[in-house]
């Protein structure tokens, strides 16, 4: 299974244990990680598998069972991480960064930096991954009458050809969080223009596709078949993440939606450009729950006035330059007024900052957010529904 998910790590970022796993290596300056949970979900693949090899190979020993289920343990978390590499590289190409590329439990998971602007680029994304894991799929079928049958190196072959082709028809079920639920989604979007809608599609083909998961397994145990309990046990493992991930995407899709009839206008303070070289007990005065840009002589904007920072510099050095309290302005804490609500609420929640600039189409400050205001008008507009 696969997913990717909602940032910003740089090639030089250092990665800790606190990022969820082993630092395997980059991918343009993505890291790759292993993730402790994956060693678990690899132990219990080998001892649900190995049985299974025996039956397939009569004439192999219990160690040679044991040593081709950890080689299909393997060739499934190398298939993910192909299939990852698809998801991760395509974002890239469409100038979505990503965040890292992890392996897990019986999956992996590609964090985007943000959510894709436009349906197309969520289905070339959601697709990518797929495209890759059917691709390898087939070359190792094709593989496979290439290599003498019935022996040990035709059944890794065989392993390899069935764990590609088992991600990519898996991630092609229609449901959140799988890639065929992300496709759902573009498509609904793409039809109707509301990514919202499209998110409450997919996440309802995400509970069909756990139901017919637990479905399929129950049938396996029912008629005896000779995978029932590697079936069971994969498929209550993956029925679950679809689950928590399907309701994990309804929330993320309640915190991005944009209340109906809200105008940013309605939340936006007044601006006050003041001098850069004001001094600091004046610009505090003169803010009085507007924003405040302060500009340099030659015209530059020095920042925004941050209110706690000058208040702890007035306090020391009341005639001080405002300057010396000013927040940067960056490319990220800038907004266009007319930006659709969805896109300011997700940069503002992806953006470590405590207010943002507004400008209009011209480029000339109308006003400035404050990620509080935003916030509990997001609050009132949930609860109001």
């Amino acid at each position: 299974m696969a997913a990717t998910r909602q940032h910003g790590a740089g090639p030089s970022r250092r990665v800790t244990p606190g990022d969820g796993g082993l630092l395997l290596f980059r991918v343009a300056g993505v890291p790759v990680l292993l993730a402790p949970s994956w060693w678990i979900g690899s132990l219990i693949i080998v001892v649900l598998y190995a049985p299974l090899v025996g039956r397939l190979l009569p004439e192999a020993s219990t160690p040679t069972s044991w040593l081709l289920a950890a080689a299909f343990a393997v060739l499934l978390g190398l298939s993910v991480l192909a299939h990852e590499l698809g998801h991760c590289l395509v974002a890239l190409r469409l100038g979505i960064p990503v965040r890292r590329l992890r392996l897990f439990l019986l999956g992996g998971l590609s964090e985007v930096a943000r959510t894709p602007r436009r349906p197309g680029q969520e289905g070339l994304v959601a697709a990518a991954g797929p495209a890759v894991s059917l691709v390898l799929g087939g070359f190792c079928a094709l593989l496979m009458l290439a290599v003498p049958p019935d022996g040990a190196v035709w059944l890794l072959v065989a392993e390899c050809a069935v764990a590609n082709l088992a991600v990519g028809v898996f991630n092609l079920l229609p449901g959140l969080p799988l890639d065929g639920g992300r496709l759902v989604r573009a498509g609904v979007w793409a039809a109707t223009g509301l990514r919202a809608k499209g998110t409450r599609a997919a996440v309802a083909g995400g509970a069909v596709v756990a139901t017919g998961l637990i479905v399929w397994a129950l049938w396996g145990l029912a008629t005896q078949s000779e995978d029932r309990w590697l079936r069971l046990g994969v498929c209550v493992v993956t029925a679950w993440f679809v689950i928590l991930g399907a309701r994990g995407e309804l929330a993320a899709e309640a915190r991005r939606s944009w209340p109906d009839g809200l105008e940013l206008t309605e939340l936006v303070r007044p601006v006050l450009q003041l001098p850069a070289e004001s001094p600091v007990s004046d610009a505090l005065a003169a803010s009085a729950g507007r924003g405040v840009v302060l500009v340099r002589a030659d015209g530059v904007a020095a920042g925004l006035l941050d209110e706690q920072a000058a208040e702890q510099l007035a306090g020391t050095h009341p005639h001080a330059p405002a300057e010396l309290a000013a927040e940067p302005i960056r490319a990220e804490t800038v907004l266009l007024a007319s930006e659709p609500g969805e896109e300011i609420a997700e940069r503002v929640r992806e953006t470590p900052a405590w207010q943002f600039l507004v400008v209009d189409d011209e480029g000339r400050p109308a006003g400035v957010l404050r990620r509080e205001d935003l916030r509990a008008a997001l609050v009132r507009g949930r609860h109001a529904h």
